[in-house]
């Protein structure tokens, strides 16, 4: 049988490594890898133009476009980007004091859509209590002018109060003057450290984060891998192998990582967080498939209803495709 020749995107992740550099291949399939290091830049392409036969996608579109019957991809439980996001609400520290102050206020977001953001606003509302139903978004570049994605990857639910910061502002330096009282999202500002007056709202994130994992034990999934959907419909064996294949590559990342001889990565305490991930999460917390990530899908699901972003739930199967008990053991 001849091999199909298949595009393949995601960024540059060290649990992808092994299928860009061909160490693990997926069965019946020539690979034509890329790399690209802002997956904004992925969604984008593949949401306009479908450029991508395999790539990363964006969790909130997984699930919004599936459920208005607008998905142009099928998506595979296969999870190349996840972090906790307590780190990533940052205040001007004259507005906001604690949480419960983000009621009513200005908050900027890349794109009120953006993964990231709906798990931001899932932990306010249930970890904080904090009433979000009147906050005005404003919409941004983080660091640079624009909104990132633009049409291709923005949409919002009726109703909602938001602005722009249009392109002679970035969020970063209106978070600085006070202009936006707080910001969520991905990116860090770059005034986080040039300014005084910006900081973040959990000074203690590490601390906190651990918690959460403990309490909840959600890891916060932030991208899913899919697959566009004439090649799916043409090859439906293609996602249990490209599943097989990006658990084998993400073994190799692991066990590359916990050789002692010598750092793989530029960290310098590298052995202490592996302990931790060890003592944390039993060893690997990059867990692919829907079994093992149901109680965070369905929050997510839950988190999107109460964005607006979703009509009504959606149960785990509705948004992936079913992976046999080979592939899903790894």
């Amino acid at each position: 049988m001849s091999r199909l020749p298949l595009s393949f995107c995601t960024g540059p992740y060290d649990r992808m490594a092994a299928i860009f550099d061909g160490s693990i291949s997926i069965d019946g399939v020539d690979l034509i890898p890329m790399a690209v290091q802002q997956p904004m830049e992925i969604f984008a392409r593949m949401l306009q133009n479908q450029e991508f036969d395999i790539s990363e996608m964006s969790l909130t579109h997984c699930y919004a476009l599936r459920q208005n019957g607008k998905a142009r991809f099928f998506t595979v439980p296969v999870f190349p980007s996840r972090m906790f996001r307590h780190s990533y609400i940052f205040i001007n520290r004259h507005k906001i004091k604690a949480p419960q102050d983000l009621a009513g206020k200005r908050i900027g977001v890349q794109g009120f859509q953006m993964t990231a953001a709906v798990w931001i606003r899932g932990l306010l509302r249930h970890q904080y209590d904090v009433s979000l139903q009147d906050v005005e978004w404003v919409e941004g570049g983080v660091n640079e002018k624009g909104v990132a994605g633009g049409e291709a990857t923005s949409f919002h639910p009726k109703g909602l109060k938001v602005s722009h910061a249009g392109n002679s502002r970035s969020l970063s330096d209106m978070l600085a003057t006070g202009e936006i009282d707080a910001l969520i999202g991905a990116i860090k500002p770059a005034s986080l450290r040039a300014s005084p007056d910006v900081a973040r709202l959990f000074p203690n994130y590490h601390e906190i984060e651990r918690s959460y994992f403990k309490e909840t034990g959600i890891f916060p999934i932030m991208h899913a891998m899919v697959i566009k959907d004439g090649v799916h419909l043409a090859n439906p064996w293609l996602a249990n192998n490209l599943y097989k294949a990006c658990e084998q590559a993400k073994a190799i990342a692991l066990n590359k990582s916990r050789f002692t001889g010598a750092l793989q990565f530029m960290l310098p305490w590298l052995d202490e967080h592996l302990e931790e991930i060890h003592d944390l999460f039993g060893g690997d917390a990059w867990l692919y498939g829907v079994a093992r990530n149901r109680k965070a899908l369905v929050a997510f699901s839950d988190y999107l209803v109460e964005d607006g972003l979703l009509a009504k739930p959606m149960a785990p199967e509705e948004v992936f495709l079913p992976i046999d008990g080979l592939a899903a053991k790894g």
